[in-house]
């Protein structure tokens, strides 16, 4: 078995010169992505989609980081902030309507914790899944195997070990469930800060299917 197909069985692995060259391919298709300023909406977008080929509409705000950009798949209405990183030696499956804040970072990959095993150059990765409808917050990290249920939100700063289920707010280090979202956060957007009535009419009469970057 190649040190490849043991990757994507989720067996342990080798980055040998096959997993480089595949490693030093999406590198150049990063760099052209990287190269671009933030204000180019359609060349991001475009270079963005070269990277991560498996997705729908997404935009990222240089610099993106990944390792392959083929293990990653994206669902439509993707966005996010300033130093993105998605680690995908394993697969990373984000679904429809998510937001990344700055400096989020997706981690597939692994290594064994003893040192003598860990000095072998063997590795691993284990998936991470994200639901529809999530907002991950500035600087929160995903660690392997771990899936995030629908319309959830990960404060800032949090560091994710274990699932997390649908239809919550959750936050810290380890990350933890802090309540569920209900009805009642509707109208809300800070606190107990209201929507103004204005911005509340067109928010209750746009389509939830576009973004405001399309």
């Amino acid at each position: 078995m190649t040190n490849k197909e043991r990757r994507d069985k989720g067996m342990v692995y080798v980055a040998d010169h096959q997993i480089f060259a595949e490693m030093a391919e999406c590198k150049r298709r990063l760099k052209k992505l990287n190269m671009l300023d933030c204000w180019e909406y359609e060349q991001v977008n475009h270079a963005a989609k070269e990277v991560i080929p498996d997705c729908q509409n997404i935009f990222v705000i240089p610099p993106f980081y990944c390792e392959y950009g083929t293990h990653i798949k994206i669902g439509r209405n993707f966005f996010a902030n300033y130093n993105c990183v998605m680690i995908d030696v394993a697969k990373i499956e984000i679904g429809d309507d998510c937001m990344f804040g700055p400096n989020v970072s997706i981690y597939t990959a692994g290594h064994p914790i003893h040192p003598d095993t860990r000095n072998s150059g063997y590795e691993y990765g284990k998936g991470i899944t994200i639901g529809n409808n999530v907002w991950i917050g500035g600087s929160v990290v995903v660690v392997p195997g771990v899936h995030i249920g629908n319309d959830v939100v990960i404060g800032a700063g949090s560091v994710v070990t274990s699932d997390i289920p649908d239809m919550v707010v959750a936050a810290g280090n380890p990350c933890r469930v802090i309540r569920q979202i209900t009805d009642e956060d509707r109208r809300y957007y800070y606190k107990k800060k209201e929507i103004d009535d204005e911005a509340w009419r067109i928010i209750s009469a746009s389509d939830s299917g576009e973004m405001f970057w399309q």
